[in-house]
């Protein structure tokens, strides 16, 4: 056992504070970053949590699927149906991911580290961060596209630097985006910490925008909406259509179930986790829908047009300042679900590859920049980036998050020797071959081809809104087939090597 005697101080990475480096554990797998957090000072309540949905629940991609389901045939009730379906799936996934963090106190990348081995964690955490960098890009692009509608609407000779185009984006673009890019690397080089305080400030703004935005179109609907389209489904086609669309809202987070330990290792508690979950997944998506059903149902009834985007409600606003009141809090939403959903992950996979050269700091301005190099706007317009490099790349998440579940939950019953999981002793107990836990990585490989053919083969299409579910249900029968059942699992607090929680 590792005790706080045996520590002994290594120089600490730049801009970091001096903090022991406990004996026993490896430079290459432990940092302050990457320790397990003390349970004194967790700083991460049931409000917290609620905040995290309220702010990426109401994301400008969620309303644009969600408002996208009226224009496919749901009407207003069968909306709320999918999406409350979706949350209450959504709502035990998250309490499995979520109670793992709060228990051992470690990001996601040491947390994969159990199931697939010290250094076959790259491979998951990897992956994660891959998928977050791009659409940290895309997300902070779309946002720029809102920031342009406000700089014109304030100051309209700004029109005339929208016209050309540098490297895919014009002059007034590039300037929306890089202050927008700005604002949000200030926000991380704060750690997350701010990254919290940020969340629970965005959560109650965007609330009562949308909130107000869907109370406005109702009144200039004369007070009614319409709940359906003439192309609405019935019957079977209704039911299949909701379930499938249950499932692809399910998908949607398939991203973030697989690293909410990042937050939750801070969470003061179980029952913090459930609570914030409860109101800000099931109860807060069924807010959620019902602004989608009168946004969607308003603007239908008023010029039988369904509308992509709350955005595009936001541009017709007649008044100056509240048009800019308006952009401000899409602003705000879209920064907030940026951090939480398309930064963290990347800048812990970093941390995890390089801990000696990289902490939270140093890694978010890497990931930024990268996010800025790749120009996703060039992506988000290339449908064959989005569908088979990202769409690709999600689709492993499934099987990754059931392999992952299916070890912590079934094979070890949530016993963890948390020390070992930053040593590099061959007796280790995540060390396996070389650091690699194989059996994880024959899980892996069918069940992640199987998950890539339901999602881009025509003949799946049937099934392909499953395809998250499929490949994590997959992920886990196979893992379970093939795991060692034959290994004694200890459990052993991370204290003794802990850092106070700043995270």
């Amino acid at each position: 056992m590792i005790t706080p005697d045996d520590a002994v101080v290594s120089p600490p990475l730049p801009d970091s504070p001096v903090h022991p480096t406990p004996a026993g554990v490896s430079p290459t797998l432990y940092n302050e970053d990457l320790a397990p957090t003390m349970r004194a000072g967790r700083t991460w309540r049931s409000y917290n949590i609620f905040a995290l949905w309220a702010n990426d629940v109401h994301s400008l991609g969620n309303y644009a699927f969600a408002i996208g389901l009226f224009a496919l045939g749901l009407g207003g009730w069968q909306i709320l149906v999918a999406l409350g379906l979706g949350g209450l799936f959504l709502f035990l996934l998250l309490n499995l991911s979520g109670f793992m963090g709060e228990k051992t106190g470690v990001p996601f990348p040491v947390m994969s580290r159990i199931s697939f081995g010290i250094r076959g964690a790259q491979v998951p955490a990897l992956i994660r961060g891959a998928v977050a960098i791009a659409w940290f890009g895309i997300q902070t692009f779309l946002a720029s596209v809102v920031f342009r509608v406000m700089i014109v609407a304030v100051f309209p000779g700004a029109k005339s630097l929208d016209a050309n185009s540098i490297l895919g984006l014009s002059t007034l673009g590039w300037i929306a985006f890089l202050i927008l890019w700005v604002v949000q690397m200030v926000i991380v080089s704060y750690g997350m910490e701010t990254i919290r305080k940020y969340e629970a400030f965005a959560g109650p703004v965007i609330l009562l925008t949308m909130s107000a935005l869907a109370i406005w179109m109702f009144i200039r609907a004369g007070g009614s909406i319409a709940w359906t389209t003439p192309a609405s489904k019935t019957g079977v086609d209704m039911w299949l259509k909701i379930i499938g669309d249950a499932g692809l809202w399910v998908a949607i987070y398939g991203t973030f179930v697989l690293n909410f330990c990042d937050f939750t290792r801070s969470a003061t508690s179980r029952i913090a986790i459930v609570r914030g979950n409860f109101f800000g997944i099931p109860i807060n998506m069924l807010v959620f829908g019902a602004i989608v059903v009168v946004l969607a149902g308003a603007q239908y009834k008023i010029n039988g047009k369904v509308i992509e985007s709350p955005a595009d409600i936001v541009a017709t606003v007649p008044n100056t300042f509240l048009l800019v009141m308006a952009c401000l809090a899409l602003l705000i939403l879209t920064v907030a679900v940026n951090l939480m959903a398309n930064f963290v992950a990347p800048i812990y996979a970093l941390t995890n590859l390089f801990p000696t050269k990289l902490n939270f700091r140093r890694a978010g301005v890497v990931s930024g920049v990268i996010g800025l190099i790749i120009l996703p706007w060039n992506l988000y317009n290339s449908p064959a980036v989005i569908t088979y490099f990202l769409g690709g790349l999600g689709a492993i998440l499934g099987p990754l998050f059931g392999i992952i579940m299916a070890d912590y939950w079934l094979i070890r019953r949530a016993r963890v020797n948390v020390p070992d999981l930053y040593t590099t002793a061959p007796d280790g107990d995540y060390h396996y071959s070389s650091g690699v836990n194989p059996r994880a990585v024959i899980a892996l490989i069918p069940t992640a081809g199987v998950a890539l053919l339901l999602a881009f083969v025509p003949a799946f299409s049937s099934v392909s809104s499953f395809s998250w579910f499929i490949g994590a249900g997959l992920g886990a029968i196979v893992y379970l087939l093939v795991a060692d059942r034959n290994r004694e699992f200890t459990d052993v607090s991370g204290e003794a090597i802990a850092v106070p929680s700043k995270h």
